[in-house]
């Protein structure tokens, strides 16, 4: 049928006839021209119709051109359709009143770095009221915990169309994102300090390291860029907790940090917004206030969206891990207050405690080409953060050019050596407790847990431990276990979090804070 149409079409001549054998009679042909005459003239009139309808729309609108396509009158005749086509011209004359912006919380850059130095502080301690029990004790599931049939019916009427009955803060009502409770506030609080410090320590490298120091990393200007914007972020994300929690909240404090190059200060920073992100994930689902939730998840979000970037930039496998690790304020606040220097003195205090410090004595070292063939190459405790000082030339992985060596800043890399794995000896020591840390030395670190005996790995949905051996003097050392949180997904894989304990506690991601009470000292294991 097609062939055909398309011969009919080549037997067309100019004149508007058909010739051929099966030419049809004069009648016919003269019928063809009346037709196409007049459908012309039916296009000139569209034309013109057009036309004016596009000069009142100019007129009227000042801000769009119509024009009629070529060739407009034989696509009429081709679809035996009136309607004309109007090709779009884009504009920049499109002008509306500007929104109001909400102002940004007031912030500077702080000039103060360094350990703290002033007098000693008048209040010690965590913040505290009337304590009703030693603990908060293990119960069972609620009453109602295994009612839900889960059988993907309905089982109730719907309060709306598409609307399944349920939820929390469905009902309509409206939100006022404000704390509901104590718990609320010291959260929120919390978060906020982290905000300041990832604030500052963006700020504070690009300020301190020079540009051919980022160079000699492998970052370039770009990827200074990126870390500007990072620290823009944190100023938004300071300006809604603090909005949230209202004016007396934590407000920037002076930070010492444990670095004394770009690479210590990449691989520091990857951890610190790793535990302000974990520290996070712990109890957002913890709060009495859904309304203020929603809006800490989406700021946290972003932030491990930065944790994963300065682990590109570290040259390391960017997300090495199913998923993501929370863990409870304590372990997030013990983690920070170290590098807190001072803060104002109405600043508002926590109730979080600090853990002793817990130091990874053969921490692996990103750094090296043999990241787990090291001993002693970290800037301190808590973090553990990487040392550069004692890495040679030929044992440094950002000089090698070798793939699956070289570590030099990139979207991934995949090591041929393992950083950790599972049967590594790794050495322990902690500290005892009563030692200052945080704002003006005024926290005091502490433990209920009687001497340690296991260390937990907490890594992904699991918590994992494995004995302490040959403990003496505040050292020992254990066995990276070998597990999967599911098949083909190792538990201990990039940067988690080690604590000692003196019970093995069977805990779940949603109650890791039962584990608090049995908790001697926190640090963070660099295992991928």
């Amino acid at each position: 049928m097609m062939g055909r149409l398309e011969s009919r079409e080549q037997d067309l001549n100019t004149d508007g006839l058909i010739h051929g054998p099966k030419a049809p009679t004069a009648w016919t042909a003269w019928r063809y021209k009346i037709r196409f005459a007049l459908l012309s003239t039916l296009s000139v009139v569209v034309v013109l119709h057009q036309t004016l309808l596009t000069h009142i729309a100019k007129l009227v609108a000042n801000m769009v051109a119509c024009k009629l396509s070529t060739g407009t009158a034989l696509l009429s005749l081709a679809v035996r359709s009136l309607a004309v086509p109007v090709v779009s011209e884009p504009t920049t004359t499109f002008i509306s009143a500007p929104a109001v912006t909400p102002p940004v919380r007031p912030h500077s850059n702080v000039t103060d770095h360094g350990p703290y130095t002033g007098p000693p502080p008048t209040t010690t301690g965590a913040k505290s009221t009337d304590v009703l029990a030693p603990s908060i004790p293990a119960l069972p599931p609620g009453p109602n915990a295994y009612d839900y049939p889960s059988d993907g019916e309905l089982h109730a009427p719907l309060p709306a169309p598409y609307t399944p009955s349920g939820g929390v803060g469905t009902n309509g009502s409206a939100p006022v994102y404000r704390m509901l409770s104590d718990f609320d506030y010291e959260s929120i609080a919390l978060a906020l300090y982290q905000e300041w410090i990832e604030l500052d320590l963006f700020h504070w490298g690009l300020a301190t390291f020079s540009e051919e120091e980022f160079e000699e990393a492998g970052l370039k200007a770009e990827d200074r860029y990126l870390l500007q914007f990072m620290a823009e972020q944190e100023v938004g994300h300071a300006t809604l907790l603090s909005n949230m929690l209202g004016p007396s909240a934590p407000v920037q404090c002076s930070y010492n940090y444990p670095v004394s190059n770009v690479r210590e200060y990449i691989d520091f920073s990857q951890k610190l917004t790793r535990y302000g992100e974990a520290g996070v994930y712990g109890f957002l689902n913890h709060l009495n206030a859904h309304d203020v939730g929603q809006m800490l998840l989406q700021s946290i979000t972003t932030e491990a969206r930065q944790q994963m970037i300065f682990r590109q930039f570290e040259g390391l496998f960017p997300m090495p891990e199913w998923f993501e690790v929370g863990i409870p304020q304590s372990w997030a606040w013990t983690l920070l207050a170290p590098y807190i220097s001072s803060c104002p003195a109405n600043q508002t205090r926590l109730v979080w405690q600090n853990f002793p410090a817990l130091h990874i004595l053969n921490q692996p070292n990103p750094a090296r080409i043999n990241g787990s063939n090291v001993w002693n190459e970290t800037t301190g405790g808590y973090t553990n953060t990487l040392s550069t000082a004692d890495i040679q030339d030929d044992e440094d992985c950002n000089k090698s050019t070798e793939e699956g060596v070289n570590c030099s800043p990139a979207i991934t890399h995949n090591r041929t050596n393992p950083l950790s794995y599972p049967g590594r000896q790794v050495f322990l020591q902690w500290d005892e407790p009563g030692y200052p840390v945080g704002p003006n030395n005024s926290y005091i670190t502490n433990t209920t847990a009687n001497p340690p005996v296991f260390a937990a790995w907490v890594s992904q949905l699991n918590v994992t431990y494995t004995p302490l051996e040959e403990i003496q003097n505040n050292t020992a050392w254990t066995v990276q276990p070998n597990m999967e949180t599911y098949a083909g997904d190792p538990s201990v894989n990039g940067t988690i979090f080690l604590v000692l304990t003196d019970l093995d506690l069977y805990v779940t991601p949603y109650n890791l804070t039962q584990l608090n009470p049995h908790v001697y000292a926190v640090g963070m294991y660099q295992s991928g």
